[in-house]
């Protein structure tokens, strides 16, 4: 990545990037010795400085240790499980709240059919990349609406 554009292209779609977050970001790693700034550099606005990783030159995928070290997650958080407990705890519908949360999670799935229709590649492949998860959380939904009353049970014993 060689710009704030090349993030807004590949990584920004919904998402702008806080440069607060990235001059953080570049600090501790010039703090930790793990990038070095070069001569700065006169442009149009603030004097800028690139910075680079110390022992490997332009390769600051080594920097931050990925992607090669990436392993899926080995918690068990759920913010919808969560919730649904929460409702449960305090006597509230459980119920009502999965049939809102399957609601906005169909409509954010026809958003996100729509894109792939009329996207690029990466509007695509992101696109589905969401989809798999909403997928994924209707499973859980409509798993877990089918055993709410047992479930209700044991949070309260």
């Amino acid at each position: 990545m060689t710009s704030s554009g090349d993030y807004d292209i590949y990584f920004g779609r919904g998402r702008p990037l806080r440069y607060s977050q990235v001059y953080a970001t570049l600090s501790r790693l010039a703090r930790d010795g793990k990038a070095v700034a070069g001569p700065a550099e006169q442009g149009a606005g603030p004097e800028r400085r690139r910075l680079r990783h110390h022992r490997f030159g332009g390769g600051g995928c080594r920097a931050v240790g990925w992607p090669s070290r990436r392993r899926p997650s080995r918690t068990l958080h759920s913010e919808l499980f969560a919730k649904v407990v929460l409702a449960l705890m305090l006597d509230r519908p459980a119920g009502r709240y999965l049939d809102a949360q399957r609601a906005a999670h169909l409509q954010r799935m026809r958003e996100l059919t729509e894109l792939k229709q009329h996207g690029d590649l990466l509007d695509t492949l992101l696109a589905d990349h969401a989809l798999y998860r909403l997928e994924a959380d209707l499973r859980w939904i409509d798993h877990t609406a089918a055993r709410l009353g047992l479930l209700a049970q044991a949070v309260r014993r």
